[in-house]
């Protein structure tokens, strides 16, 4: 390891340490876990009726926008959501972004400023992407798999990830970003249709996601606030964003 790497990487490890003080919010609290008696995250995404649905939105594209998903999502009562939050959080950044970051679901000060990932957590994100050369609003767009805040920030449920799931599906048709980071375990079992956990998942490095004609380099890793829990994930979370970097430039895209 070069002494800039070095640097590099003992000023990454160090990222959280600001926001390592008490009270802090503890956010996605099943972040870690590698899946829960029952059905697993991986299948609360329902499969019935999948390929109309791509059809349409194939034969919508010309149409649609991101200001149309985002109204849409404003006026949705498809889940019990829409009684409790204060604001929607569809999502915000670049309309032509390198990597689309995809999160669990807005938290308090998502569900207050109506943007995703403004409180620490996405703090921590900012810095993080910041690390290797990306930036909210200029090459990437940030969303999460749904769009207004559950309660006490507990796990989206079924209906719930069902209701927003096409409102995702349409973003990243009209986004067609050149990789997804997935952060959580929520975010990448349901996204990539899998039961396993966070870890195995980063060890598989990329997957692929198919929507339509798109195929989308998928990059787990783990949720911003697991860092501020756990100061060991945050030099894996560094590898994985290496290897994010590595694609990009592989991709004459960094």
């Amino acid at each position: 390891m070069t002494s800039e790497e070095n640097t590099t990487l003992k000023d990454f490890l160090n990222l959280a340490s600001d926001y390592l003080k008490d009270g802090h919010a503890r956010f996605h609290q099943a972040i870690e876990s590698e899946g829960k008696a029952g059905l697993p995250l991986a299948y609360l995404v329902e499969e019935t009726n999948e390929e109309a649905e791509e059809t349409a939105v194939e034969e919508n594209r010309d149409e649609d926008s991101l200001e149309a998903v985002a109204a849409d999502v404003g006026a949705c009562k498809g889940c019990g959501l829409a009684v409790t939050r204060k604001n929607t959080v569809p999502g915000e950044g670049s309309v032509n972004p390198l990597v689309m970051v995809i999160g669990e679901g807005p938290g308090a000060d998502e569900d207050a400023a109506g943007r995703p990932f403004v409180g620490k957590a996405g703090q921590l994100l900012d810095k993080m992407l910041a690390s290797i050369g990306l930036v909210r609003g200029k090459n990437c767009y940030i969303a999460n798999m749904v769009k207004c805040r559950p309660p006490g920030n507990r796990n989206p449920e079924a209906t719930e990830i069902n209701a927003c799931y096409p409102f995702l599906k349409r973003q990243i048709s009209l986004l067609k970003p050149a990789i997804i980071l997935c952060v959580g375990n929520v975010a990448a079992q349901n996204l990539l249709k899998t039961s396993k956990g966070i870890t195995a998942l980063r060890e598989e490095r990329f997957a692929e996601l198919k929507i339509g004609e798109l195929a989308i380099p998928v990059l787990p890793t783990f949720h911003p606030s697991a860092l501020l829990r756990d100061e060991s994930k945050k030099r894996p979370a560094w590898e994985d964003l290496k290897l994010l970097k590595s694609r990009l430039v592989e991709m004459n895209l960094l």
